[in-house]
């Protein structure tokens, strides 16, 4: 009866059951969860989703949401033995507003996050939210996650980027509250209850979303170097000589850049050897004053060696190398993510720390830590060994997994800084957040969703 009746919501055009269009959806990137669903439903609008709700709620049925299907932590994928439905936000792909004026966007949730960036452009305004997934990933799923990426540093994250956001309830009722103010303070700021969390109390359906002047004089540069230390200070040099315009700060360790050459084509170092470690970043304002800013670092015996992009092509290559690490990591083997961060004052010592304590109990396991160190947020991750014994690896990654965490927890920072935390994480959560703190996550979910039908057993 339900699915009928869901169908008829949709429309012929708007569900599916072929099984070979289930396995996109079905199955998460990292091949670490499956799951299973008697219907996929792809509403085409927000009336259309509440009405999706609403008859899931009368059969008691629960549902999960699924943007793009980029995500690492599988809280976009419905239980392997359960009766949820999908629903898929890739037909709300309209962009209904945008204003160079007033400097904003109204999108719908399955809009591309690359469709926007290249929408903002045209408006010759800038979106600055931006990841390695950006040419398929959604902005529904980027909110729901509070997603990072890139530029962090400089705008924030996913959440900093909303000023409003349309969302159905768990009931099935609408609450429209695309505002594109910058201030109001009437009452509470209820879009930060939704973004992050992970589709557990609501199902966004459009969002409006903060757009930024054009960025100019824009340089892209990698910088080599031994001491995984030195990364911070030369960030905050940086910080200190470009005004506070640097985008972008990318740490890459050397393995990291090894497995890029070998595994992913057309990728070719930037140097004529390797180095222990790379910073690739990138800053507005003066190009003399961030040359200044490397020679001076070469000079004192700081870096080893420093490549300025010159063209859109040398840009557009170096950030293929950092955009590709996850990729290429696949080819070797079997890996464990921790998506963690920490203050970035205590970056390299956490790093040395980690990596020690790693090395002394396994070490034959190999360590690719990289990411957006301008933020504090690494992704720690650990690839098998290079004999592929995958299942004495497989055997250790609890206790591999609770090493970086509990050094993540010494240093005050977080098991999730971008990824989420779904099913993946949910009971290192408990772990590692307070009582009180889980106590008001419950209270929340409660109160938003009582009857636990919006991805349940996902996050808490």
């Amino acid at each position: 009866m339900l699915l009928d009746t869901l169908k008829s919501i949709v429309g012929p055009k708007g569900w599916s059951t072929d099984p070979d269009l289930l396995k996109l959806h079905l199955r998460e990137w990292r091949d670490q969860y499956l799951g299973s669903t008697p219907l996929l439903v792809f509403p085409s609008s927000t009336e259309q989703v509440s009405e999706v709700v609403k008859a899931c709620r009368a059969a008691g049925n629960a549902l999960v949401v699924q943007g793009g299907n980029t995500g690492l932590c599988g809280g976009a994928i419905p239980r392997v033995d359960g009766d949820e439905i999908l629903l898929s936000m890739s037909r709300m792909n309209r962009i209904r507003s945008v204003s160079a004026s007033d400097f904003s966007m109204v999108a719908e949730a399955g809009c591309i996050l690359e469709t926007l960036q290249r929408t903002a452009a045209d408006a010759g305004r800038y979106f600055p939210l931006s990841l390695a997934a950006e040419g398929s990933c959604q902005i529904g799923g980027n909110l729901s996650t509070n997603a990072g990426g890139i530029n962090v540093l400089k705008f924030g994250t996913a959440r900093d980027q909303v000023l409003g956001l349309e969302v159905v309830l768990a009931d099935g009722t609408i609450w429209n509250g695309l505002r594109t103010l910058r201030k109001d303070t009437a009452g509470y700021d209820l879009k930060h209850l939704f973004v992050g969390s992970e589709g557990t109390l609501g199902v966004i359906t459009a969002a409006a979303l903060k757009l930024y002047p054009p960025i100019r004089n824009l340089h892209t540069a990698i910088v080599a170097f031994d001491d995984a230390s030195f990364a911070v200070e030369l960030l905050a040099s940086l910080r200190d000589t470009q005004g506070d315009q640097v985008y972008a700060f990318e740490l890459i360790p050397e393995i990291a850049m090894r497995f890029v050459l070998q595994h992913i084509p057309g990728c070719r170092s930037p140097f004529a050897e390797l180095h222990r470690w790379y910073v690739l970043l990138e800053a507005s304002g003066s190009l003399e004053g961030l040359e200044s800013t490397l020679m001076n670092c070469l000079d004192a015996g700081q870096i080893s060696d420093a490549v300025i992009a010159k063209s859109d092509q040398e840009r557009s290559d170096l950030w293929r190398i950092r955009h590709s690490i996850s990729e290429a990591q696949k080819f070797e083997g079997r890996s464990l993510k921790h998506d963690v961060s920490v203050p970035i004052g205590s970056i390299a010592e956490f790093l040395e720390r980690t990596v020690a304590t790693i090395e002394s109990e396994f070490p034959e396991v190999r360590i690719v830590a990289f990411g957006h160190v301008g933020d504090g947020n690494l992704h720690f991750n650990i690839s098998e060994p290079k004999k592929r014994d995958q299942a004495s690896f497989l055997a250790v990654a609890d206790s591999l997994t609770s090493i970086v965490y509990d050094s993540v927890a010494s240093f005050g920072g977080s098991i999730s800084a971008e990824h989420g935390i779904g099913l993946f994480k949910k009971e290192m959560l408990a772990k590692y957040r307070s009582p009180i703190e889980l106590q008001l996550m419950r209270t929340v979910k409660q109160a938003l969703d009582p009857e636990n039908l919006l991805n349940p057993g996902k996050v808490i």
